[in-house]
């Protein structure tokens, strides 16, 4: 690593619902902050004062589209932080099955590189304990591509699937939100778009006229456990991207 400095991570315990035993936890990586390439640009220029950060960006963005170009022709290709290759999903049937779009597709296969590997094996695991909160997603399907935690398709359908994520409460603030991570767009689901509504399971139709790009996704409950909701709504952004 660049910087010797020694790294930490917060882990935040929550209940392990798929158990009997009441007192399973789960843990969860508690993210710090949320970098685009251009605050890891700002980051490498202010090490290397000789470094430009037109020249860096115009290096990344070249590398990119070569990177790309190659994985799509089949190429297994090394870049950043990992190995990226093509993968097929679907079933053919018989010796001389032909490609169908409606039953076939590409997906991306990535994997660490060694250096990642090693860089996490030497970080500090700091547990605080249960997350105060409580609310977490575990898993975003996509209904219509059938990806987990990869996909949103505007006018299909979404389950989600986690703890104490039903919608509940009066406050305004409460919902499920679609971030657009280029423009911070907030995209705010229908009340009348959302079909299940239950703790550990939330299902909702994305917006027909969403646009193409990256999205985050989060939601706002004052949900409890108890008899009483939360005097005050807590919110829950899920960790992974999903595309449109």
């Amino acid at each position: 690593m660049a910087n010797n400095e020694k790294t930490s991570v917060i882990v935040e315990l929550y209940d392990l619902t798929i158990t009997d035993r009441k007192d399973d936890r789960f843990g969860r990586v508690v993210t710090s902050k949320s970098l685009k390439e251009d605050d890891l640009i700002n980051i490498a220029v202010s090490r290397r004062t000789d470094l430009s950060p037109t020249t860096l960006r115009a290096s990344l963005d070249i590398l990119k589209e070569i990177a790309i170009e190659e994985i799509v022709s089949g190429s297994s290709v090394y870049f950043g932080l990992g190995y990226f290759s093509l993968v097929v999903n679907g079933v053919f049937i018989g010796d001389h099955a032909k490609w169908d779009t409606a039953k076939h597709s590409l997906h991306v296969k990535a994997s660490a590189s060694s250096e990642l590997r090693e860089a996490i094996k030497a970080t500090h695991v700091n547990v605080r304990g249960m997350s105060q909160s409580g609310i977490v997603i575990n898993n975003v399907h996509d209904v219509v591509s059938g990806e987990d935690n990869m996909r949103l398709t505007p006018g299909g359908g979404v389950n989600l699937q986690g703890s104490r994520i039903k919608i509940a409460g009066e406050s305004a603030y409460n919902g499920i939100f679609i971030i657009n991570q280029d423009t911070q767009e907030v995209t705010t689901i229908a009340a009348n778009a959302i079909l299940v509504n239950d703790p550990s399971k939330v299902s909702f139709i994305v917006p027909s006229n969403l646009p193409a790009g990256d999205y985050k996704l989060s939601i706002t409950t004052q949900f409890s456990t108890g008899a009483k909701l939360l005097n005050e709504p807590r919110t829950y952004v899920f960790d992974y991207v999903l595309t449109v």
